[in-house]
């Protein structure tokens, strides 16, 4: 697809929940999205379907409707134009037994239909012409080939059609998927498709498709320049006339994970990388054109970039270029039979997601933390926050923890990602907030190895249990606040203390975390008599439990009347300040907020 490959899976209700699991399953990286307050488990609530509809249509995302064709076709109508630009569009039966494109059938549609009617023991509904008569679209290839430029898709797709003569070319890979349809070629024939790996620009009566069947090795010096690197595979390519096109990925020595110049050239060309280790490389000796004692000595094996693109390209590749040198880097090019799968070779850059999943309901989990669980492989965190995941752990490793056991997730999440595997470290709330983030980043510092530190690692954040419990009592932190957490297990009670007592001469609303477990009182009593003498009696305390959760409480209190009986550490306290006050709840009850000045300034300025 040209189009981001992860769609969305929208639902309108709960009867379809089975079949959008199963479809989310069979498409890595997809999302379900559901209306809010439903009874639907979604990763991604919506209020209104037409226009959560449009919104994703909009945004090129990839759509697949659980429901009538005739529903999207409505919501869809009106912001149809350009059928080269518009995302894949697939209506799928609630009981998964029809998949039907509807738009965007050449960019990737009728593909995820068909995926769909795999995975899920239906059939795929094409209508496109050259789905249906010749088996395939020269427009939408299989993965591992690409359309090259200047290529005259119509007219040679019309040909086809037609029954004209058409030649092919095969001059890289193998090209079952056009052979093995209905088409016929001809040789010599005013019009051709040609199967290459060299760097040509298609034209009138040619579709040039590139498979990709090289690649490309490198090595180079600790801190080599990016712009050397890069500099040098692009002149690899152009003196072996090779085109970018048809390069499957970048590999090197493991060891090189974390070189910048490395990942910069990965970025630039956007070709995934391999990492192999020494004794793997080593295994390539034989086939390498320029075996270096030297190399051998420093790294274990008798060269990195040749050996890299041997190894990667697989077992009867053959090198088309060989090492060349810049002052600091070192490059060469080695031709598959066939399209190159680089997952099957070496391993790749790990990922790991720190994800915070906000209190536990999926309507309070933001689209972006929903994406990161969505494309992991791997799941590590306290085995609670992982069952409150549901749907979206499904088809995933899961590796449990126990609470307290938080530098044994942290290391192991980074253990895996090392391995080259997507893994998401889950942190309830957000990760950034006594989570997991600041762990990760510590543990790196000070034992890191340089396959961790070379680790792709993104945070993801998420509703903390401080604006959750602020929501749901009102404003509370509508002005200055802090967070103490009153956990001493990490950080000594003295220091707590200090931060306890500044908070309260400053009249900070305080936030308090880890306020108290079945072992530890005495730091919660501690803080809540620091607190009263600089607090009015009235001020008003929010206890929130489990928020988010079944069995959820939210109690405000005055300070004067508050008691540390019926806290745990599945609770959170909002303390206000000398300013914080309460209002009647229509339904019982009484919101909590803290004024920031507005009234005040608003009378100030007519005065």
């Amino acid at each position: 697809m040209t189009a981001p490959d992860a769609p969305a899976i929208v639902l309108l209700g709960p009867h379809a929940m089975a079949t959008a699991t199963r479809a989310a399953a069979a498409l890595p990286g997809a999302l379900i999205h559901g209306p809010a307050g439903h009874d639907v488990a979604a990763d991604v609530p919506f209020a209104h379907a037409t226009a959560h509809l449009r919104g994703l249509f909009a945004a090129g995302t990839p759509i697949v409707g659980i429901c009538a064709a005739g529903i999207l076709i409505r919501a869809l109508a009106p912001l149809l134009s350009d059928k080269t630009t518009e995302p894949p569009v697939v209506a799928l039966a609630e009981d998964g037994r029809h998949a039907v494109p509807l738009l965007g059938g050449h960019r990737g549609a009728n593909r995820l239909a068909q995926r769909l009617a795999e995975a899920l023991g239906g059939t795929a509904a094409l209508t496109t012409a050259s789905e249906v008569r010749l088996g395939f679209a020269l427009d939408d290839p299989p993965a591992g080939w690409r359309l090259g430029a200047g290529s005259d898709v119509k007219g040679v797709s019309a040909a086809l059609l037609a029954g004209e003569p058409v030649a092919l070319a095969l001059e890289a890979g193998r090209a079952d998927w056009l052979q093995q349809g209905a088409a016929r070629f001809s040789d010599g024939a005013p019009m051709a498709i040609r199967v290459t790996d060299r760097a040509e620009t298609g034209g009138a009566g040619v579709v040039l498709l590139h498979p990709a069947v090289l690649a490309v090795g490198v090595g180079c010096e600790r801190g080599a320049e990016a712009e050397e690197l890069i500099g040098l595979i692009e002149r690899t390519l152009a003196a072996a006339g090779a085109s970018a096109a048809a390069v499957a990925c970048l590999a090197t020595l493991d060891f090189k994970a974390d070189e910048p110049a490395v990942r910069a050239a990965e970025a630039h060309f956007a070709w995934p990388v391999r990492f192999f280790d020494a004794p793997a490389l080593e295994s390539e000796t034989p086939r390498l054109a320029a075996p270096s004692e030297a190399v051998f000595r420093a790294v274990g094996c008798h060269g990195v970039a040749e050996a890299a693109a041997l190894a990667c390209a697989g077992p009867e590749a053959a090198l088309i270029a060989p090492k060349a040198r810049s002052a600091r880097a070192t490059c060469a090019l080695a031709r598959a039979p066939d399209v190159i799968a680089p997952a099957e070779h070496g391993r790749g850059r790990g990922r790991l997601a720190i994800v915070g999943i906000g209190p536990g309901a999926p309507a309070w989990r933001t689209p972006d933390a929903s994406a990161a669980i969505a494309g992991a492989s791997d799941l590590v965190g306290y085995k609670l926050y992982l069952d409150l995941l549901g749907a979206a752990a499904a088809g995933k490793a899961r590796h449990g923890h126990a609470m307290g056991q938080e530098e044994q997730r942290a290391q192991a999440a980074l253990a895996l990602a090392a391995e080259g595997r997507r893994v998401a470290l889950i942190s309830s709330g957000d990760a950034g907030v006594y989570g997991m983030a600041a762990l990760v980043f510590e543990l790196l510092a000070e034992t890191g190895p340089p396959a961790q530190r070379a680790l792709e690692i993104t945070v993801h954040p998420g509703l903390s249990a401080l604006q959750a419990a602020a929501a749901r009592a009102g404003a509370p932190i509508g002005h200055d606040f802090c967070a103490i957490s009153l956990s001493d297990l990490l950080t000594p009670w003295p220091m707590i203390e200090r931060r306890l007592q500044a908070a309260a001469e400053a009249d900070f609303v305080v936030a308090l975390y880890n306020p108290a477990s079945a072992a530890r009182r005495a730091p919660l009593a501690g803080a809540i008599e620091i607190l009263r003498r600089h607090r009015p009696a009235a001020c008003p305390v929010v206890v929130a439990r489990n928020l988010g959760r079944a069995g959820e409480t939210v109690a405000t209190l005055p300070l004067q009347e508050f008691s540390t009986e019926a806290v745990d550490m599945l609770t959170l306290l909002i303390v206000g300040n000398s300013d914080s006050r309460t209002l009647e709840r229509a339904g019982g009850g009484h919101w909590v907020f803290a004024p920031r000045g507005y009234r005040v300034g608003r009378k100030e300025g007519a005065a």
